[in-house]
């Protein structure tokens, strides 16, 4: 390792910023430079539609760092309004644009630390480039949105994309009184959720007066006297003052490819656990790069701040000398407020397990964020996904209004720990009534999930509630009020406190696909109906689940 060497970043915001900071940390010797494209190096681009939606009133709370502050605390040069356009890694030097003068000019480097980031997707549609239509993902981008509306009193918005921002953003727009219309081409929107687990996400969406325009995209659009048309890819056209194209993120990686680094098979930069390119003097963190899935161990892009963080950490610990931290994958676990819902996940979904053709099981609970009897108790839906063999995690997704984040990340450090089911059970965690249950809907997950592992019920899901045979009958064990309220059709009714009275009523040699609301009473049915002989499967999160998942509401 050099004794005193030259450390040139390019880009800062997390993993950029990160990097710098760690290096000066580690090495008072080191020359370190970051080098900048636009005015702000480190900002809270998570927060933009916070700032847009009035949440957050200050603008300046959103700068994390300032380039004045960051060289005088950390003695570090940084160069804003500086563009890199070219690596010469043969010398080791960069050719730089100073993007206030255009002056051309030459910097070394011993080590260089790439952080460009991702760019917003922004398809060559017809009329794409017409004023009113934006992309967020930087300050200037926000303010550019901030003042469109104000200056011409926009009252619609459209937004392309029901990803992360593109759900923000509804929030962001209706909290400024707009009419808001969401287009995405998935038949749902949040992605890493299961269709199931989203159907309260499109509820919510609705129930705030969001237009939902699921499984189509916008194909162009057209200036008019009031605004702009877009037409859609159904042939439908919807009027709007402004459009927000949120369809997604892709790798900045020109600087990389043309300096002939390796692109990885998703077309981010190809970085070693040490966020080493392919040659070792060159590392890059952030959006930019290919990481190893944590679970599944494919390569995947994850434009997530957390996993840039700890990505430009990292690279500053081993160009120091550090060689024995390395990055340990990517688990992808996120979260979304939508309104008065948190939606969140971690890990492998389950379209991404078929897809991989890997085994799992799943189970579906609904448990109450804290104790029922304290006041202001809400549900949650919790999906754990894991392995059939030995109850290894794979992957959850919980939406709710309270207390989802504490849930989630429990699962995400019980994954990152290689915790099974079982081991879930045996958790123990904060418990008072106005936090939680002495059976948290952690261990409640466990215990669920570990029964079917045990092998003391089988489960069934509304898939199967769908495709059931001649065969097999479908059980209903709710009171009677409730079935009034609606039941699935087909399905014959007994009552879970008069079953043992009335066995003779059940079908003999069928089947018994049994269910009640959430899943609780048609487990204790089951454990009756196998002591007495019948072969029996419960409905996993009973009939809330089957809703959700047929769109039942």
């Amino acid at each position: 390792m050099l004794t005193k060497p030259k450390i040139v970043i390019v880009g800062g915001v997390a993993g950029g910023a990160s990097a710098a900071a760690r290096a000066r940390r580690l090495s008072e010797d080191a020359t370190i430079i970051l080098l900048e494209r636009g005015p702000d190096i480190s900002f809270a681009n998570c927060g933009l539609p916070y700032h847009i939606g009035g949440a957050i009133k200050d603008r300046k709370r959103l700068l994390v760092q300032t380039p004045g502050a960051m060289q005088r605390r950390f003695r570090i040069d940084v160069r804003t309004h500086t563009e890199v356009l070219a690596i010469q890694r043969e010398p080791k030097s960069l050719r730089l644009l100073n993007l206030l003068s255009n002056e051309e000019t030459d910097e070394t480097y011993d080590i260089l630390i790439l952080s460009p980031g991702a760019e917003p997707i922004r398809p060559l549609l017809p009329g794409s480039d017409l004023p009113g239509i934006f992309t967020l993902r930087s300050l200037e981008d926000m303010d550019r949105i901030i003042a469109d509306i104000s200056s011409r009193r926009a009252k619609r918005a459209l937004i392309a994309g029901g990803g992360f921002i593109g759900l923000e953003m509804a929030e962001a727009f209706r909290a400024r009184d707009l009419a808001v219309t969401l287009v995405e081409m998935a038949p749902q929107v949040m992605s890493p959720l299961d269709p199931e687990m989203v159907a309260p996400v499109h509820q919510e969406l609705k129930h705030q007066g969001i237009t939902l325009k699921l499984g189509l995209s916008v194909n162009g659009f057209k200036q008019t006297p009031g605004g702009l048309e877009v037409q859609l890819s159904s042939g439908e056209t919807v009027e709007t003052d402004l459009a927000l194209l949120a369809i997604g993120v892709k790798p900045e990686v020109k600087l990389a490819k043309d300096a002939g680094l390796v692109l990885g098979e998703r077309g981010g930069i190809q970085v070693n656990e040490h966020l080493q390119t392919s040659d070792p003097s060159i590392y890059a963190v952030g959006d930019a790069v290919e990481t190893r899935d944590f679970t599944g161990g494919f390569q995947t892009l994850l434009p997530l701040a957390g996993p840039a963080n700890r990505q430009g950490r990292l690279a500053a610990e081993h160009a120091l000398g550090r060689a024995q931290n390395a990055y340990r994958g990517s688990q992808g676990t996120a979260i979304c407020k939508i309104f008065d819902l948190t939606a969140a996940s971690t890990g492998l979904n389950e379209k991404a397990l078929k897809r991989m053709q890997k085994p799992y099981q799943k189970i579906h609970i609904h448990p109450a964020n804290h104790a029922g009897y304290y006041p202001g108790a809400s549900h949650m839906s919790i999906k754990l996904l894991y392995a059939p063999d030995n109850g290894l995690i794979l992957g959850a997704q919980i939406t709710g209004t309270e207390g989802v984040d504490k849930r989630i990340d429990v699962l995400a450090t019980a994954m990152r720990g290689g915790m099974t089911a079982f081991d879930l059970e045996h958790l123990e965690l904060a418990y008072a009534p106005p936090y939680g249950s002495a059976k948290d809907p952690v261990n409640y997950a466990g215990f669920v999930a570990s029964n079917a592992l045990r092998g003391d019920v089988t489960f069934c899901h509304a898939e199967d509630i769908i495709a059931a045979q001649e065969n097999q009958c479908v059980l209903d064990v709710r009171t009677a009020s409730e079935v009034a309220a609606g039941s699935i059709p087909g399905s014959i009714h007994i009552p879970l406190d008069s079953l043992r009275e009335r066995l003779k009523e059940l079908p003999v040699g069928k089947e018994l696909l049994v269910y009640c609301q959430v899943g609780l009473r048609s487990y204790l049915a089951a454990r009756i109906l196998q002591h007495h002989g019948w072969k029996v499967r419960v409905l996993s999160g009973g009939l809330t689940t089957f809703k959700a998942a047929t769109e039942m509401f």
